[in-house]
């Protein structure tokens, strides 16, 4: 394994935005910058998961769903229609989803250490949740 620092708790600290209540403009500000910070914890953690067969795998699996969120969400942002649009949301709710579940493996492996790991689970379920809600409340 590379000689890497570990991850720290300031370092997968997700920052929810002050505002109450904002506008969509500002919403998905927000949400643009806060699925990039999980796409780097995300590439934080691989990083520092063991070299065997198995666990390449699994990097390999978290790394591009918990990165394709946010790269989808940016896409989202800047599509042609609402079909569209909706369409690049259900993939960000469909890679979160998976996200979890490699984490939750990730877990169950012990693989690393249970706090940091229930640390950006945690954020997964809330970016899961936020982009459900976000595709049960579309109308095309």
């Amino acid at each position: 394994m590379p000689n890497l620092p570990a991850l720290g708790r300031s370092e997968l600290k997700f920052e929810l935005p002050k505002v109450i209540k904002m506008d969509n403009k500002e919403f998905s500000k927000q949400l643009e910058k806060r699925t990039k910070n999980f796409a780097i914890s995300i590439i934080k953690l691989s990083v520092l998961l063991p070299n065997t067969h198995e666990s390449k795998v699994i990097k390999h699996q978290i790394t591009k769903s918990g990165t394709s969120i946010g790269a989808n969400y940016r896409e989202a942002n800047r599509s042609r229609s609402k079909a569209d649009f909706k369409n690049k949301i259900k993939i960000c709710e469909s890679e979160a989803s998976e996200t979890v579940y490699w984490l939750e493996i990730i877990l169950d492996l012990n693989y690393y250490d249970i706090e940091k790991v229930q640390f950006i689970l945690n954020e997964a379920n809330e970016i899961l949740a936020i982009f459900t809600s976000i595709g049960k409340t579309l109308k095309l």
